[in-house]
C-alpha cells in the first residue's frame, strides 16, 4: 500500500511541521534588532527549507489510492489512546504545499516594511506555518485540536503587536470568536472518543456508527467552530476587523491559509463522521452559502477601505466552498477544493498589492488614490491581473473553482446554480470598481504623483503569485488529478447512511 511505502522513507510530514517551528525558534534566539538583515536572511532560509521539505510529499504521492500516505503513528498519551498520528491524502496535500509556499512569500513581503521587533515578527509566521501544516496532516482528533487551537496564538500576537490603531480590539475579537466555537468542537471530540470505544483516531471516527440525533449534535458542535473559522455568514464579522488591523503578512496568511482550516474540517470531520446529518442539514448550509455569496458580495461593493473590500470578498468566495461541499457531487466538491487553493493564491496576491500601496502612502482608503497607473505601471499590470482573478476571469485560477462549483450546483438544482452564478457579477462589480478608482484615470494628487514603482523584490513576489494564478487557471489538471480519487472516496463514504 502507498502508506506503507511512503512511511518507510524519511518522516516528511514531521519535517514539514517542525522545520518551520524550529526555524522560528532559532530566529527568536539568534535574531536581534541591531542585526535586522541577518534576522531576515535566517527567517528566509527557514521558510525556504520549510517549503523544500514539503515537495517530496508531492513527488512521492500515489495518485491511484485514497489511502492515507506518508503515515506516521507513534503513541503520545497512552492513557487516553492519543497518538502522534499523521498522514495526508489527495485532499490535504495541496494545503500543506500552499502553507509552506505562502510562508516564503510572507517573509519576503515583510522584508522592508517591518522594522520593529523583526525577529519576533518572522518567528511568529514560521511557527504559525508549522502549526497550520499540523492541522492538515493530523489523523488523531486531539492532535488536530492542539494544532487547530495553537494557530490562534501566533496570529493573535501578529495582529496585536504589528497591527493598526485598533489592533488590540481586532486581535481580541478574532481570538474570542474562534476560541468559543472551538470549545464545542472539543466536547464533540470527547463524545466521539467515547462513542468509538476510546479512540481519538479520525479514520476510526469516520467508521463509527452514530444515531441520527447524535449525528445532528456532533454536526452542530463542529459547525460552531468551522463556520467561524471559514467564516460563514452570519459569524463572519470578526474577519473584516482582523484584516483591516493586521499587517500585510497577517492578512495574507489569514486569507490564504487560516480560513481554509475550517473548510478542511468539514471535509475531514463533519461530512464523513455525520453523513446523515450532513444530508439532512444540507439545505441550511446551501442557504447560508448563497447568502454569503450574494449579500456579502453586495456589502463588499460599498466599502471605502481596500482591505475591507477584499476581506468581504473572501467571505463571498468561501461561500462557494461551503456550497460545493453540500451539493454532494464530484464537480461541487472538487470545485470547492480548487476554489480553496485558488483563493489562497488570489486573496494573498490582492492583500500583497494593497500592502505595496500602503507602504508608499500609508492609507488604504480608495478615495486617497487615483491614476496610480501613471506612476506605477508595472504594479498596475499585476493589480489588474489579480483583480480579474478575484472576479473569476477565465484563464485565471479564480475562474476554475467557481465555474466548477456552479456546474455542480446546476447539476444539483438549476436555481441554486443560477443564484451562485450571480456571484460573478458581484465579483466583477467590486473588483473592477476598486481597480478603476485606485489605478485608472488621471493622477489624483501630488502624493500619488510621487509614488515609486515596484522594487526588484516586490516584482519577484508579484511575479511568483502571477505565475501560480495563471498556471492554475490555464492548466488545473495537476491539482484535480491529486484530489480526484480522494474526493470520490469521500463522496462514496458520505452517500452511505450510518443509521
Amino acid at each position: 500500500m502507498a502508506s506503507d511505502m511512503a512511511s518507510s522513507t524519511l518522516p516528511w510530514l514531521t519535517l514539514s511541521i517542525f522545520v518551520p517551528i524550529v526555524a522560528g525558534l532559532l530566529v527568536l534566539l539568534l535574531g536581534r534588532d541591531d542585526r535586522p538583515d541577518f534576522t531576515r536572511k535566517l527567517a528566509l532560509a527557514g521558510a525556504v527549507l520549510g517549503f523544500l521539505v514539503t515537495l517530496p510529499l508531492y513527488t512521492g504521492f500515489n495518485l491511484t489510492t485514497a489511502d492515507m500516505q506518508f503515515v506516521e503513528n507513534v503513541p503520545w498519551i497512552s492513557t487516553f489512546a492519543i497518538n502522534y498520528h499523521l498522514g495526508i491524502d489527495g485532499i490535504s496535500l495541496w494545503f500543506v504545499l500552499l502553507t509552506s509556499f505562502i510562508t516564503v512569500i510572507v517573509v519576503l513581503a515583510g522584508w522592508q516594511s517591518v522594522t520593529q521587533r523583526v525577529a519576533q515578527y518572522m518567528a511568529a509566521f514560521l511557527i504559525l506555518s508549522g502549526f497550520m501544516i499540523g492541522v492538515f496532516a493530523a489523523l488523531d482528533g486531539m492532535l488536530f485540536y492542539v494544532f487547530f487551537e495553537a494557530t490562534l496564538i501566533p496570529m493573535y500576537i501578529i495582529i496585536g503587536a504589528w497591527g493598526g490603531p485598533n489592533r488590540v480590539y481586532a486581535a481580541f475579537k478574532f481570538f474570542l470568536y474562534t476560541l468559543l466555537g472551538s470549545l464545542l468542537t472539543l466536547i464533540a471530540f470527547i463524545y466521539l472518543w467515547h462513542a468509538s470505544g476510546g479512540s481519538f483516531d479520525i479514520l476510526t471516527w469516520q467508521q463509527t456508527k452514530l444515531g441520527f440525533t447524535p449525528q445532528i449534535l456532533v454536526f452542530v458542535a463542529l459547525l460552531a467552530s468551522f463556520a467561524v473559522k471559514i467564516p460563514m455568514w452570519p459569524v463572519h464579522t470578526w474577519l473584516p476587523d482582523a484584516h483591516v488591523e493586521a499587517p500585510t503578512g497577517g492578512s495574507v496568511v489569514l486569507a490564504a491559509i487560516m480560513l481554509k482550516l475550517g473548510a478542511y474540517g468539514f471535509m475531514r470531520f463533519s461530512l464523513p463522521i455525520a453523513p446523515d446529518a450532513s444530508h439532512s442539514l444540507a439545505g441550511l448550509m446551501i442557504a447560508l452559502s448563497i447568502v454569503a455569496v450574494i449579500y456579502i458580495g453586495l456589502v463588499a461593493i460599498v466599502q471605502d477601505d481596500m482591505k475591507k473590500l477584499v476581506a468581504y470578498s473572501s467571505v463571498a468566495h468561501m461561500g462557494f466552498v461551503t456550497l460545493g461541499f453540500f451539493i454532494f457531487n464530484t464537480a461541487g466538491l472538487e470545485g470547492a477544493i480548487v476554489q480553496m487553493i485558488s483563493h489562497g493564491f488570489v486573496s494573498a496576491a490582492m492583500f500583497l498589492c494593497i500592502g505595496v500601496l500602503y507602504d508608499r502612502l500609508h492609507t488604504r482608503r480608495i478615495a486617497d488614490y487615483g491614476g496610480v497607473i501613471n506612476t506605477m505601471p508595472r504594479f498596475v499590470t499585476f493589480f489588474v491581473l489579480f483583480s480579474m482573478a478575484n472576479c473569476g476571469l477565465p484563464a485565471t485560477s479564480g475562474f476554475v473553482g467557481e465555474f466548477t462549483v456552479i456546474m455542480g450546483a446546476v447539476e444539483h438544482n438549476f436555481w441554486i446554480g443560477l443564484l451562485a452564478a450571480t456571484a460573478l457579477i458581484w465579483g466583477a462589480s467590486y473588483s473592477l470598481w476598486m481597480l478603476k478608482r485606485v489605478a485608472l484615470g488621471p493622477i489624483a494628487n501630488d502624493r500619488v504623483k510621487a509614488m515609486k514603482d515596484l522594487s526588484g523584490r516586490e516584482f519577484f513576489i508579484m511575479g511568483l503569485m502571477a505565475i501560480t494564478v495563471l498556471f492554475m487557471g490555464i492548466y488545473p489538471k495537476p491539482f484535480t488529478d491529486v484530489m480526484h480519487v480522494s474526493v470520490q472516496a469521500l463522496l462514496q463514504h458520505v452517500s452511505i447512511s450510518k443509521l
